[in-house]
C-alpha cells in the first residue's frame, strides 16, 4: 500500500447523534483488516483541552497515560479499538490558533500577514497529516454550519485536494427522524445539511443516516439522489440496543467493501468482535452530582457495561443532603452495589458521605473512585475514628481534623501554574489484601487526575495491610508517593482508589476492579 489514507467524519442536523462511536466503530472494523488505524478527533472550541469544562455540558474529562485532558470520544476509540490514545489524537481549535500566533511571535511566518487561509489551515492539515497509521479516521465535532467549525471544514477540502487522487473519503454523518404520525422518514434535514456542506466545498463519499428505526430503501434512494451519491452508498445506522453492536452492524450493511474500494484498499469478509451481554442480574446505583447527562461518567457507565453489568441508575447525592439516614437507607436498600465516582467541589458531598456510611454498616459492596475514595476515608474518620467534622481542605479550609489535603509538592506545583497530578503512575499493591488479588501482582499503572491526597499526618491509624492485619480496619492496599488505595477487606467489597481505572477498561477486557465489584455485586449471599 502506497501512502496514508483518511476518513474524514462530519455531522449534519444536530449533535451527539453517535459521530465518536461511528469513527470509532470503523476504525476497529478497518483493524480487524489488518490495518493500522490511526485517529484524531477535532473539536472546535476554543479551549486548549478539555480539562476545564463542566461535566453537565460537556460530559466527561478523559484522561490518557500521559496526562492529556481529552473529550470523552478518545474513551471510545481507547474501547473500540483495544489501544491507548494520546494528546496527539485530539486537535482542538483553541490549540490551532495558540501555535499561529507562537509561530507569529517567534517570526516563523518572516513577516507574513497572518491570516485563516493559509496559515491556520496549514497548521491543521499538518496535524491530521502527521498521526501514524495506515488508514487516519479524522472526526470533526460539531454539526456543518456551526461557525467555529468553517476553517476545519476548510482544511480537509483542501486536504482532498493536495493529496493523492482517492486518498481521502468523506463521510458525513446525518439525523432521519421517522414521523409516526405520518408512517415516514423525513430526508429533508439530510438534504439540507448535504447542500450546506456542498456549498463549501465539500461532496460526500458516502452518508451514514443515523434514525430511531431501520431505514428503508425508499428513504435511502431519495437521500442519494438528492445528494449526488449512489444509494449503495447511503448506509441506515438505527438505534442499536448496545453502542458495541454499531460495527457490526456496518460490517453486515458492507461499509468496509465500499471504503476500501475507493481508497484503494482490499478487504476481507471476516470481522471478529466480542460484543457484551450485559446478562448479570445486578443492580448499580451511581451516586454522582453532574446529572445532567449520562455522558459526565460515560467511563464509568461502559466500564460496568463491559463487566456484563447493565446501566446502572445515576443517582444525585444532593437530595440525600436533605434526608435522614433512614430515608437515604429506604433509597439505596433496593441496588446491589454503588459506585462513588470522581469530582469536585463541594455541592451534594454530605449525600455521598451518607451513602458510604450506609454501605459500610450494612455491608453493600462499594467501589469509591478518587474523589470517592477521599469521602469513604472522611466518613471513616468522623464515624470509626471520632475525629468530629473530619473533613477535606477542598471542602472546609478550617477543619480540625484535614484527613484530605492538599500535598505540599502539589501547593509548590499550583504556585508554578499546575493544578493536578494527570497521567499514568505505577504504585506498589500490598499483598495479602483485596487489591492485590484483584491484580495479582505486585505493581500497577493506573491514570490519575486529581489535587487531593490522603494526609497521613492527621491519620497515623489508617496503615499499610501488611502492618495491620486487623481486617475491620480501613488499611492501606496500594501506595506510591501518596496513598493511592484504601480497604476495609472483612466487607464484601469495599475499596476505595485514589486513581481512575475506568479509562483503561476495553471491550474484551474490562478493568479488573470493575469486573470483580460487579462479579461480587451478582453474588447476593
Amino acid at each position: 500500500m502506497n501512502g496514508k489514507r483518511f476518513i474524514i467524519i462530519t455531522g449534519g442536523v444536530i449533535s451527539g447523534i453517535g459521530k465518536g462511536t461511528t469513527a470509532a466503530s470503523l476504525g476497529r472494523m478497518l483493524k480487524e483488516q489488518g490495518l493500522k488505524v490511526g485517529v484524531l478527533k477535532i473539536d472546535p472550541y476554543l479551549n486548549i483541552d478539555a480539562g476545564t469544562m463542566n461535566p453537565d455540558q460537556h460530559g466527561e474529562v478523559f484522561v490518557t497515560d500521559d496526562g492529556y485532558e481529552a473529550d470523552l470520544d478518545l474513551g471510545h476509540y481507547e474501547r473500540f479499538l483495544g489501544e491507548n490514545m494520546s494528546a496527539k489524537n485530539n486537535l482542538t481549535a483553541g490549540q490551532t490558533y495558540f501555535s499561529v500566533i507562537e509561530n507569529e511571535r517567534k517570526g516563523k511566518y518572516l513577516g507574513s500577514t497572518v491570516q485563516i487561509i493559509p496559515h491556520l489551515t496549514r497548521e491543521i492539515k499538518n496535524r491530521i497529516t502527521n498521526v501514524e497509521g495506515d488508514v487516519i479516521i479524522v472526526e470533526i465535532g460539531g454539526t456543518v454550519g456551526d461557525i467555529e467549525g468553517e476553517v476545519f471544514l476548510e482544511a480537509i477540502r483542501e486536504l482532498k485536494l493536495e493529496l493523492p487522487r482517492n486518498s481521502v473519503f468523506f463521510i458525513h454523518l446525518t439525523f432521519v427522524p421517522y414521523l409516526s404520525v405520518t408512517s415516514e422518514f423525513k430526508t429533508k434535514p439530510t438534504q439540507q445539511s448535504v447542500q450546506l456542506l456542498r456549498r463549501i466545498g465539500i461532496q460526500p463519499d458516502m452518508i451514514i443516516a443515523r434514525s430511531n428505526r431501520k431505514l428503508d430503501e425508499k428513504a435511502k434512494n431519495k437521500i442519494a439522489l438528492f445528494s449526488g451519491i449512489r444509494p449503495a452508498y447511503v448506509i441506515g445506522l438505527e438505534d442499536l440496543p448496545s453502542i458495541y453492536q454499531a460495527p457490526e452492524r456496518l460490517f453486515l450493511e458492507g461499509a468496509h467493501f465500499k471504503i476500501g474500494g475507493y481508497i484503494g484498499l482490499d478487504m476481507k469478509n471476516e470481522f471478529k468482535w466480542n460484543i457484551p451481554k450485559c446478562d448479570k442480574k445486578v443492580s448499580i446505583a451511581l451516586i454522582g452530582k453532574y446529572t445532567g447527562t449520562d455522558d459526565a461518567y460515560k467511563s464509568v457507565i461502559e466500564s460496568l457495561i463491559l463487566s456484563e453489568a447493565p446501566k446502572p441508575d445515576i443517582v444525585d447525592s444532593e437530595i440525600f443532603e436533605r434526608y435522614d439516614d433512614e430515608r437515604v437507607n429506604a433509597v439505596l436498600e433496593k441496588y446491589d452495589g454503588l459506585i462513588i465516582p470522581g469530582g469536585f467541589g463541594s455541592r451534594g458531598i454530605e449525600g455521598k458521605i451518607k451513602t458510604i456510611k450506609y454501605a459500610r454498616e450494612h455491608d453493600i459492596p462499594l467501589l469509591g473512585l478518587c474523589l470517592g475514595m477521599q469521602l469513604m476515608v472522611v466518613e471513616y474518620a468522623r464515624n470509626c475514628l471520632n475525629l468530629e467534622n473530619a473533613n477535606s481542605t477542598e471542602f472546609d479550609e478550617n477543619t480540625s481534623y484535614p484527613v484530605i489535603d492538599m500535598m505540599e509538592e502539589q501547593k509548590r506545583i499550583l504556585k508554578m501554574g499546575g493544578t493536578m497530578r494527570l497521567g499514568s503512575q505505577e504504585a506498589r499493591l500490598i499483598k495479602g489484601t483485596v487489591l492485590y488479588d484483584i491484580y495479582g501482582r505486585d505493581k500497577i499503572s493506573e491514570r490519575h487526575r486529581h489535587r487531593y491526597e490522603i494526609n497521613l499526618d492527621i491519620l497515623p491509624q489508617l496503615k499499610t495491610a501488611d502492618t495491620d492485619p486487623e481486617p475491620s480496619n480501613m488499611r492501606i492496599s496500594a501506595i506510591s508517593q501518596f496513598v493511592e488505595a484504601v480497604e476495609i477487606s472483612n466487607k464484601r467489597f469495599f475499596v476505595g482508589v485514589q486513581y481512575h481505572p475506568e479509562y483503561k477498561s476495553k471491550v474484551g477486557s474490562p478493568h479488573p476492579l470493575f469486573k470483580r465489584f460487579v462479579e461480587v455485586c451478582a453474588n447476593k449471599s
